[in-house]
């Protein structure tokens, strides 16, 4: 997978509210109600990333959730980035 530019990055950014890009990689965070509702969100993204054999770099403390996408083999943000970004927006939807 190729590495994307950073204008690319930053364009594709504008579709995804609360993404930024540092260190190469795309970041975000949620907060939840509860560490319940956190670890919840997080088994299904761990799902759909095992589907899409691209896993990402994150923590938990509590009810606080933070994510760092980047593809490794490219040193960089590629579009598996984006495509994992995207499901994990769409499972955050589902839950509000």
């Amino acid at each position: 997978m190729e590495k994307l530019s950073k204008d690319e990055i930053h364009n594709r950014l504008e579709k995804f509210e609360g993404w930024t890009y540092a260190k190469n990689a795309i970041h975000t965070s949620f907060q939840f109600e509860n560490f319940k509702e956190a670890f919840t969100v997080m088994t299904r993204i761990a799902f759909e990333a095992e589907a899409q054999q691209h896993h990402p770099n994150w923590g938990n403390v509590y009810n606080q959730l933070e994510i760092s996408l980047s593809t490794h083999d490219a040193d960089g943000v590629t579009e598996k980035d984006f495509k994992l970004a995207r499901a994990i927006e769409d499972i955050i939807e589902a839950t509000n």
